[in-house]
């Protein structure tokens, strides 16, 4: 596959810069892989895994909300979080579970439960996507 440039960028850093083959990252409305040559476009990034193939291996990565923007020029990816799964601290995303379910138990609203719920699918991600080291 011929490489293409990726930006991946969280408001705290330049998480990538550089050359992939493949990206493949889940968005509002399902997962999309991004390949050379792929028409402009852009999504909304849901919660999920962002994989990228750099020398025909898949690195995965924990995401949480943002958005892919494919130009001819580059592909950027701009997102809340992003942890690689080699890097997630599995002993905090299960305390962040398990602090999500007790609020979501305990939520006295709709927008106290949807905060929860938001907050347990993040840490639930962080978790699957740590399997994959």
């Amino acid at each position: 596959m011929t490489p293409f440039k990726l930006q991946i960028i969280t408001p705290e850093k330049t998480v990538f810069d550089g050359e992939t083959e493949q990206v493949i990252v889940r968005t509002t409305v399902g997962d999309v892989g991004i390949l050379n040559g792929h028409e402009p476009y852009c999504a909304a990034i849901s919660i999920g895994q962002m994989r990228i193939m750099i020398d025909g291996q898949f690195r995965r990565a924990a995401t949480s909300g943002g958005i892919i923007k494919v130009s001819k020029e580059k592909t950027t990816i701009l997102v809340q979080t992003c942890e690689w799964s080699d890097e997630i601290d599995v002993e905090r995303a299960n305390a962040a579970k398990a602090t999500a379910e007790e609020r979501i138990k305990a939520a006295k609203s709709d927008k106290e439960l949807l905060l929860a719920d938001a907050k347990l699918k993040r840490a639930l991600n962080r978790i699957d996507t740590s399997r994959f080291n």
